[in-house]
């Protein structure tokens, strides 16, 4: 078990900050369309912010599946399909409730991945992914404030 510190997050490879920034715009782009689009376009974006961050949630899981494989840790993939299941009952609720469910659900994810990270030598990871989480969540929150007022 390895249980290195969290580094900086200059410190890790520039392709995965480079990537999990850009994997915001959707969120960012999802929330503002929700707040400042034309009406017109509120169903699409608000199906296209729900979409993206199930996705998302599910890809979360699928990084415990991954562990589970590579560790043999049984317990990664009872929780790895947790999140896409939580996702999935996500997008059938109404707009609103799906997308504070999903910005509860990336909290969950995070605080989950917290634990688990270090335990498998990942925790250099955390600061990253403690930012990318943060602004997913913001922003589906963001989406479900807007469509609830």
């Amino acid at each position: 078990m390895n249980t290195a510190p969290p580094v900086a997050v200059a410190a890790l490879p520039s392709a995965a900050r480079l990537l999990g920034y850009a994997g915001l715009i959707p969120f960012v782009g999802g929330a503002l369309a929700l707040w400042f689009a034309d009406p017109a376009l509120q169903a699409a974006a608000v199906a296209a912010l729900a979409g993206y961050g199930a996705v998302i949630v599910s890809v979360l899981g699928g990084i415990h599946w991954g562990l589970g494989f590579a560790r043999g840790d049984a317990a990664r993939f009872a929780w790895g399909v947790v999140p896409s299941l939580v996702a999935w009952a996500a997008l059938l609720l109404p707009p609103a409730a799906g997308q504070a469910v999903l910005a509860a659900m990336l909290v969950v994810c995070y605080a989950v991945d917290r634990t688990v990270y270090p335990r498998h030598g990942l925790a250099p990871w955390l600061p990253l992914r403690g930012q990318l989480s943060a602004v997913a969540a913001a922003c589906c929150a963001a989406g479900a404030l807007a469509l609830a007022l």
